[in-house]
């Protein structure tokens, strides 16, 4: 009868498939980011196609993409290689986050809802249990998370798609930074007071905090920099 037909199961898959470059792309991006090639570092695409299993093609555009991230930068009569951080531009995308993250927790505090500040809290839980496991990649990710949610309860669409625009440069010195001794404590610490200044709808100290935040992140990851300049210039100097 009619009425003992089941309802058909909604079977569609709602989110798409990753293709073959944006994995690719993925695991690339991840090995940079864990220092997996290091800074300078010459790449061929026979070698790349052998590591990530895919053709030259996906190669070449993973690469090309990668370059718009300032990953990786094509040297004359050398090829890509991997990029290095200088310590002028590190310091301008500093100046720029501190300019842009002050002015979206200073937003969130003014317009967040009651909603979106417990994403912020339950966000800001994923990166403590993070580091708790020292899962690093999943304290970056979920960094980037928190700071979405910031930039979006804040209304600053426009300031979230700059920082975008640098969050490969962001997502390798946040890589630097996270693991640093006591990262964990100070910057959890740091991050707890801008979320509860957004919570508590206080704007100045939610752009204070802000602030505060990434002149420790831009120390701690200049000093990491002079470090490995200098035992790259040792090796250099002594290379058996």
């Amino acid at each position: 009868m009619a009425g003992d037909i089941k309802p058909l199961m909604d079977l569609r898959i709602r989110e798409t498939p990753k293709t073959l470059r944006e994995l690719a792309l993925d695991r690339m991006r991840s090995a940079i980011m864990e220092m997996r090639f290091q800074p300078g570092e010459r790449l061929t695409e026979r070698d790349l196609c052998a590591q990530l299993g895919v053709s030259r093609s996906v190669v070449r555009e993973v690469i090309r993409h990668l370059e718009t991230e300032g990953l990786i930068q094509n040297v004359p009569f050398q090829g890509p290689v991997i990029a290095r951080l200088d310590p002028d531009q590190v310091a301008e995308i500093y100046d720029i986050r501190s300019m842009l993250e002050s002015a979206a927790a200073r937003a969130a505090a003014e317009r967040a809802t009651e909603a979106q500040k417990e994403e912020l809290q339950k966000a800001l839980l994923q990166i403590d249990a993070a580091y708790e496991r020292e899962d690093f990649r999943g304290a970056l990710n979920a960094t980037t998370h928190f700071y979405e949610i910031m930039f979006e309860s804040g209304g600053k669409a426009v300031g979230w798609e700059m920082v975008q625009r640098l969050n490969g440069r962001i997502s390798r010195l946040r890589a630097m930074t996270v693991s640093s001794p006591g990262r964990k404590v100070a910057g959890m610490m740091q991050l707890r007071k801008i979320c509860e200044a957004i919570r508590k709808g206080d704007s100045e100290a939610a752009a204070d905090a802000c602030r505060d935040h990434l002149r420790n992140a831009a120390e701690i990851a200049q000093a990491v920099l002079r470090a490995q300049q200098e035992a790259a210039q040792d090796s250099a100097v002594d290379p058996g």
